[in-house]
């Protein structure tokens, strides 16, 4: 879904791509990683363990925020959402978290730039390189991600019901988790 951040001047996009064929994609992104990332930032991350696009807004946003006022804690706008997104302070763990791997089956990726059509250009750049066409349902909360992402956010039980609402636990899970985000930012 394309997003204007008007505060920030920036577009971004949040897509996600379904049974991707990662030793083919990382191969064709190494090679070509200049020719895509052409006027965006693009960072990737295993869907399972993103609970909802609104996960990877949030994350973007904070990233922004800390890059204009230079608090960030490292070197880009996209590792930093890296962090974010992962409620990490050091790279290495947050990549470990939430990046992908050779076993991610299901991708997100975050497309941050200054005109729609580079971001476009870069979603059809991506999806030729993970010979996937671009699917929004790995973005959206499931019951198989559930209980991925609520062990390694480390979410107990006790605060899915402090905040569960009409019985929902996915929505409640979801909102633990952009809390994680947000209690990272006053952190740094």
């Amino acid at each position: 879904m394309l997003f204007y951040l008007k505060e920030y001047g920036k577009y971004l996009e949040i897509i996600g791509f379904r049974n991707v064929k990662f030793v083919r994609a990382e191969t064709f992104l190494k090679a070509n990683r200049l020719e895509i990332c052409r006027g965006v930032e693009i960072q990737f991350f295993d869907a399972d363990l993103i609970a909802t696009q609104e996960h990877l807004l949030f994350a973007v946003i904070n990233s922004l925020e800390t890059f204009k006022n230079k608090t960030n804690l490292s070197k880009s706008v996209v590792m930093e959402t890296m962090l974010y997104a992962s409620a990490q302070r050091q790279i290495q763990k947050a990549i470990q978290q939430c990046g992908i791997k050779p076993s991610t089956i299901n991708m997100a990726a975050t497309i941050i730039g200054e005109k729609p059509t580079q971001l476009k250009n870069a979603v059809e750049a991506i999806s030729e390189a993970v010979d996937s066409k671009p699917h929004q349902s790995v973005l959206e909360m499931s019951i198989s991600k559930y209980n991925k992402i609520k062990k390694v956010f480390q979410i107990s039980n006790e605060e899915i019901n402090t905040v569960l609402k009409n019985g929902n636990s996915q929505e409640a899970l979801v909102s633990l988790v952009i809390e994680r985000v947000a209690l990272f930012a006053t952190q740094i």
